[in-house]
């Protein structure tokens, strides 16, 4: 018999020789002699494959996956090739970062730090978690958002490492490459930054500010296809603070429910809404639409860093079915999310967190943006949209009045170097000639920055009458 080189498989580890070795089990005995490179071994596999002759690579050519080619955030794209030189004549003021604690004025409440001591006391949290998160903390996510019209079990929670994993499990969930999502502009850049990476398709449907950015619907529903795996609703929104009504949201679920598409609803400001607007969850008003909805701590018990968020599961007439219920288990797995000592702290934080503190958060932000608006509505060349929720306003740029710059990247570039103040382009949320302004920081700051973007706008602003000899003089 020829001789042939062979590799066997041994629990997992393949053992190469040049002898022939015949298939039978070799019943504890060992491969030339009792031992392989050293090693003896009690149990070898069946299997046994020829070895293929194999080319050597000649260099090391160690190249980025396809994925990380293909992952981008507008926003660092944005912000990373910008000039940002501030005046050293003005402190900085950067409006600029959804981070609600940075400032240090919107501390969370005592009730919640209270909780995070004794879930670390307790010695009770130090150790892996189930991927899902502890029965008990579900539990507790479930009961604080359960309703009649949506009702909610432990069994309905995914909870995950901030409501970004969330999203990110929702959207791996429901999308296979080549498939797309509809996606609201301006929207939350995240949404595209994942999906790309996945090589998901991203349509952009419109929103409109002359109605408080509420969707366009006949836009939304001409984007829809057979390829579309689901839609991204974002309320109260991000980057616009608008809120929905309810009879806006119920149009919406129709679209949705025409096309039989699942919705991705992105509520992590849920409940973040200004007196006098009501806030409703889509879930709540659904009868048939499937909701994958996400929500989380940061924003509402400002505690972004602390990274909580969960995925709620209503799922309409048993459309999701157990298949996107194992597969959202399945995907949690591959890397253990929610932290195990704020989960500890979860069930306290949901229900002994007092009304008066959200009463308090939400007074300040309605009052910030009061003054934001009401300060920049009277400078020439720019149009502010109020807000009725979250922390962000956006204010759109008549960029014909202002030649000096091509953009709105351009406009708000120019700001920091001559002003010291940051407000984010919204390029960023391919969204051009408006930029958001972030209603966290203490209103001295506001009033001081807002004064400031009104130097700066008096200064450049050009009426459209005025031809080129009156600017010259």
């Amino acid at each position: 018999m020829e001789s042939k080189s062979y590799v066997l498989q041994m629990n997992g580890n393949g053992v190469h020789g040049k002898n022939a070795v015949n298939a039978k089990s070799l019943n504890g005995t060992g491969v030339n002699g009792k031992a392989v490179n050293g090693n003896g071994f009690h149990h070898v596999n069946s299997s046994i494959y020829p070895t293929k002759a194999k080319s050597r690579r000649q260099r090391w050519t160690v190249k980025p996956s396809e994925m990380a080619n293909n992952t981008l955030n507008p926003i660092r794209a944005i912000v990373d090739g910008m000039k940002l030189t501030p005046n050293p004549d003005k402190p900085m003021i950067a409006l600029s970062i959804g981070d609600p604690t940075v400032f240090g004025n919107l501390p969370t409440d005592n009730t919640v730090l209270q909780a995070m001591k004794d879930a670390i006391d307790s010695q009770k949290y130090n150790g892996y978690a189930p991927s899902v998160g502890y029965q008990k903390s579900r539990e507790a996510v479930a009961n604080f958002y359960s309703c009649p019209e949506a009702p909610l079990e432990a069994k309905d929670v995914i909870l995950t490492s901030g409501c970004s994993q969330a999203i990110d499990l929702a959207i791996s969930v429901l999308c296979n490459p080549g498939d797309n999502i509809l996606v609201p502009c301006p929207g939350f850049s995240l949404y595209k930054t994942l999906a790309v990476s996945l090589g998901i398709e991203v349509k952009l449907y419109n929103l409109l500010p002359e109605k408080s950015w509420e969707i366009d619907l006949q836009h939304m529903e001409s984007m829809i296809d057979e390829k579309t795996s689901c839609v991204i609703v974002t309320n109260p929104s991000n980057p616009c603070g608008s809120v929905y009504g309810k009879e806006h949201l119920q149009n919406i679920l129709k679209v949705a429910s025409r096309h039989c598409v699942p919705i991705l609803a992105d509520e992590i400001y849920g409940d973040m809404v200004f007196p006098g607007c009501s806030s409703h969850s889509l879930a709540s008003l659904s009868s048939d639409v499937p909701i994958l909805s996400c929500g989380g701590l940061a924003k509402r018990w400002l505690v972004p860093g602390w990274r909580m968020g969960w995925i709620l599961i209503h799922d309409r007439n048993d459309v999701f079915g157990s298949e996107i219920r194992q597969g959202l288990v399945k995907l949690s797995q591959r890397i253990l999310g929610a932290c195990t000592i704020v989960q500890g702290a979860l069930e306290e934080i949901l229900n002994n967190t007092p009304q008066s503190f959200y009463h308090r958060t939400i007074s300040f932000l309605k009052s910030n943006s009061e003054i934001c608006f009401n300060e920049l509505s009277t400078v020439p060349g720019l149009t502010p949209v109020m807000p009725s929720g979250a922390m962000y306003l956006m204010v759109g740029i008549e960029m014909d009045h202002f030649p000096d710059f091509k953009n709105d990247v351009d406009f708000t570039e120019c700001l920091v170097m001559e002003q010291s103040v940051f407000c984010l382009p919204a390029s960023a949320f391919e969204y051009p000639d408006f930029f958001r302004i972030v209603v966290t920081v203490p209103e001295e700051m506001m009033v001081e920055a807002c004064a400031r973007i009104r130097e700066f706008c008096q200064r450049h602003y050009r009426p459209r009458s005025q031809d080129s000899s009156e600017l010259d003089q």
